[in-house]
């Protein structure tokens, strides 16, 4: 996942949960175009305790796997 794949799917999640930008910005303590710039898939001065707040906020964490040479069940299907 790159940062851009990052962005969209953390705007999708927030979508999904109908929470504004502006929102989840006034909640976890961060400026609306910070959360913008993430979700645009340009890295800005997002560091990555904004990424893990804004994540933790949506009710998910980040996790670490081993990259396989293998494209996965997503990915063949264009879903990830």
């Amino acid at each position: 996942m790159d940062f851009k794949e990052l962005g969209e799917s953390l705007s999708q999640l927030r979508r999904s949960q109908k929470i504004s930008q502006q929102t989840l910005a006034d909640h976890i303590g961060v400026s609306r175009a910070t959360i913008n710039t993430l979700e645009n898939g340009r890295p800005g001065d997002v560091g990555v305790r904004k990424v893990i707040k804004i994540v933790d906020y949506l009710g998910y964490e980040l996790s670490l796997r081993e990259k396989s040479a293998f494209p996965t069940f997503e990915e063949l299907r264009g879903d990830g």
